[in-house]
């Protein structure tokens, strides 16, 4: 079996390396008898998938350079949500690409625990969506309660002097150069009438 690992560290200037965790992972899979063909780690937070080393792995993993990907622990692959984990083992499954993690043996998408372990990710995905929203319509509803008025502000326009225009022949790009609002805002103004 082709195997790629990944290993991440948040910093670089706290004295964080990767290389513990990519020597724990070298020697797992030496002992299973996989042959390691890319190596990737990331020094950087993985609060965001925008990691040069993260990208590298996924798009490798799009072409099938390896047949398992085996990262030290979950939280080293992705600390971006369970939402946002959820979608990238999914991904990986998607390319025909397994998973495992070396700290964690019941993550491992060729053992007997994977659907267990995909719903409960799944669940914990939702409620994580679930509160997202609550907590933005909570906000909405504070701002609107502070006499905040969501959405882009409102276009003055005078619908008189749009018509009139319209009505003497001028175009809707004409029209919108000389009223100085957009050519979809005078469409839905002669629309209207």
């Amino acid at each position: 079996m082709k195997v790629a690992l990944y290993s991440r560290v948040s910093t670089k200037d706290k004295g964080q390396d990767v290389e513990n965790q990519q020597r724990q992972l070298r020697d797992f899979a030496k002992k299973q008898g996989w042959k390691i063909v890319h190596e990737f780690s990331d020094h950087k937070s993985g609060k965001t998938s925008d990691r040069t080393q993260f990208k590298n792995m996924l798009i490798a993993a799009s072409k099938r350079e390896f047949d398992l990907l085996l990262f030290w622990s979950l939280d080293r692959l992705s600390r971006e949500g369970a939402l946002e984990t959820l979608q990238h083992l999914q991904r990986l499954t998607a390319y025909g690409v397994a998973y495992r993690s070396f700290s964690e043996p019941y993550l491992d998408s060729l053992g007997p625990f994977r659907d267990g372990v995909i719903s409960i990710l799944a669940c914990l995905a939702r409620q994580e969506r679930i509160r997202l929203s609550e907590r933005t319509i909570s906000g909405l509803e504070l701002a609107r309660a502070r006499g905040r008025v969501g959405g882009r502000p409102r276009v003055e326009c005078d619908r008189s002097r749009v018509l009139k225009l319209h009505n003497a022949g001028m175009s809707l790009s004409a029209i919108s150069r000389e009223v100085g609002i957009s050519k979809t805002s005078i469409h839905r103004i002669v629309k209207r009438s």
